[in-house]
């Protein structure tokens, strides 16, 4: 049997809906009364606008493939200044949307670049990392290298964890782990919250300038073995590849963290889930667009919890294959690629002449550490709001020289930044290579690597004339006057540091929010040194993201542009 509901029912809501409709539309005057909509949307600003001829270089423009809509129409602007929504009937060859106040602060330059070398020479310097602990100070004879460092949440005991790579016989190689705290020494005004001064012991192993030093013994991690299935001899680690890249979650090697990030203590639960338990291979998709050696991809995480995997760069002078990444699916599974098809290449501008010192080819740009994400504006203003506008990724990646004999000459250090929101456009990149206070570049005399310190120049050109006169004697050569120190070195991970300055509302950041920061955070670098040491630095983000070019923009012909925008309006 069908049951039909009493209409009756209906009937009042009904009678005041037509009452309520027949009194509007005999209104004397159209329009008395808005539209039934609680908010008229209000009409974003137009914004600052910048006519094409007045820039030296192109700005970051929204992607325009056909998988995104583009901007409206009065976002668009001629040579003239005119909007192209204005109908003011004027034609140009190229335009581009305004530029995006927020990234404003990426464009600014605050140290002038060395005239010989091209580097911006930051005032921070490179400190050691020392795996003697402090509880057991004697020698180890190990050699620790490609340093990561990862920052404990506020209420560890301890800092950082350092994880490093040995060398064992027969070249197998080893990671290995401890927790580590930085000492100071001074007077401590620049110390974080929490750090101690450097005892004589810690002075004797780090250095005058301190550092960082385990607490106890490194601990060797039990990376499970990894099935072969596609390769063999030495290179048998790999499913799909003979070289692959493989991901387990850290608190399974290391159980104290586990317990660590579980003891939040204004946050009690379990700790974040675990999404890789056990080392899982990454892969590509589709299978066609595997490499036989995979290596140096980068994750990177927005604010909606989902997972990316960044697998290549452009080469330097090159569109063969690109820029890629693609969107994690679980079990090591992922997407297509996903970079708009019509972003162009950030990296083409190393000219001949640049590259004259070094082998043909000069250089090839490297993915080298993971990525973090920031907000563009303060932590310790009040008005900064995490908006997606003002969210970016960056990392560093290296350009890599080789001499005559394709052997590494050096790594220049630069840092990258796209867009947190899809489809993570490239937004900008350093617009010249980075070095620390006391660190050199290969291939210059010191006169030229300090040229910004007549003074320092003099002092170590002076020193190096001691160095040779001291080493053509001596089977051991004086190390307190050799002419560079970090002449080659590279750079494997980013950190926010310890001890940040809560937000309001809090006493810190809870374990998920390690990898978010704002302009005024500190970041920690770890640091390799010629495949033979290790070293970290401690930056403010705002000197790493600052006097960057931005990438090139998607400008087309007018009359291209305008009929894909007839094909969205």
């Amino acid at each position: 049997m069908i049951y039909l509901p009493p209409l009756r029912r209906f009937l009042l809501p009904v009678l005041i809906l037509v009452t309520f409709v027949a009194l509007y539309r005999g209104l004397p005057f159209k329009g008395s009364l808005p539209s039934i909509i609680v908010h008229q949307p209000a009409t974003p600003p137009d914004g600052i606008r910048v006519p094409i001829s007045s820039l030296h270089e192109s700005l970051p423009v929204a992607n325009t493939s056909s998988n995104h809509l583009l901007p409206p129409n009065r976002y668009f602007f001629d040579n003239d200044g005119h909007s192209r929504a204005s109908g003011n009937g004027t034609k140009s060859a190229l335009w581009q949307p305004i530029l995006d106040e927020n990234l404003d602060v990426l464009f600014e330059c605050r140290r002038r670049a060395n005239q010989y070398t091209g580097h911006i020479r930051l005032p921070n310097i490179l400190q050691n990392i020392s795996q003697i602990p402090q509880d057991d100070p004697r020698p180890d004879p190990r050699i620790f290298w490609n340093p990561t460092i990862i920052a404990l949440p506020h209420w560890s005991e301890n800092q950082y964890l350092v994880v490093s790579r040995i060398v064992t016989d027969g070249n197998h190689q080893e990671n290995v782990l401890c927790e580590a705290n930085i000492c100071y020494v001074g007077s401590g005004k620049n110390a974080t919250k929490g750090e101690k001064p450097c005892t004589p012991e810690d002075i004797e192993i780090l250095g005058p300038a301190g550092g960082m030093r385990c607490v106890h013994a490194p601990i060797t991690l039990s990376v499970p073995p990894t099935p072969a299935e596609k390769c063999e001899g030495k290179f048998a680690t790999s499913r799909y590849a003979c070289f692959g890249l493989w991901l387990i979650d850290l608190r399974g090697l290391h159980p104290p963290l586990e317990k660590l990030l579980a003891s939040s203590p204004t946050r009690p639960s379990l700790g974040p889930l675990k999404s890789y338990p056990s080392l899982t291979e990454l892969t590509r998709n589709p299978p066609s667009t595997r490499s036989a050696i995979e290596k140096n991809w980068m994750l990177f995480f927005p604010p909606n919890g989902e997972a990316y995997v960044h697998y290549d760069l452009p080469p330097l002078r090159s569109d063969r294959r690109g820029r890629t990444f693609a969107k994690l699916l679980g079990n090591g599974l992922t997407t297509p690629n996903l970079t708009d098809p019509m972003e162009e290449n950030c990296l083409q501008q190393t000219t001949e002449e640049e590259a004259g010192n070094v082998a043909p080819g000069g250089g090839q740009w490297h993915q080298a550490t993971n990525s973090l994400r920031l907000i563009l504006c303060d932590r310790a203003d009040r008005k900064c709001k995490p908006t997606p506008e003002k969210t970016v990724f960056f990392a560093l990646i290296h350009r890599k020289f080789s001499n005559s004999l394709g052997l590494p000459q050096r790594y220049e250090r630069f840092f990258l930044v796209w867009s947190a929101t899809p489809p993570f456009g490239m937004l900008a990149i350093s617009s010249q290579p980075i070095l620390m206070a006391n660190e050199t570049g290969r291939g210059w005399s010191p006169a030229e690597t300090w040229d910004d310190d007549p003074e320092k120049a003099a002092m170590l050109t002076k020193r190096s004339k001691q160095y040779l006169n001291a080493t053509s004697n001596a089977t051991e050569p004086n190390t307190e006057v050799k002419p560079h120190w970090a002449e080659f070195t590279y750079t494997v991970s980013l950190a926010y540091a310890w001890g940040r300055a809560p937000r309001k509302g809090s006493e810190g950041d809870e374990s998920e929010d390690m990898h978010v920061g704002y302009l005024d955070d500190e970041v920690v670098l770890g640091i390799g040194v010629d495949d033979a040491g290790s070293v970290f630095s401690r930056v403010q983000a705002r000197e790493l993201v600052s006097c960057m070019r931005a990438c090139p923009g998607r400008t087309k012909r007018a009359s291209e542009r305008e009929s894909m925008l007839q094909t969205y309006r």
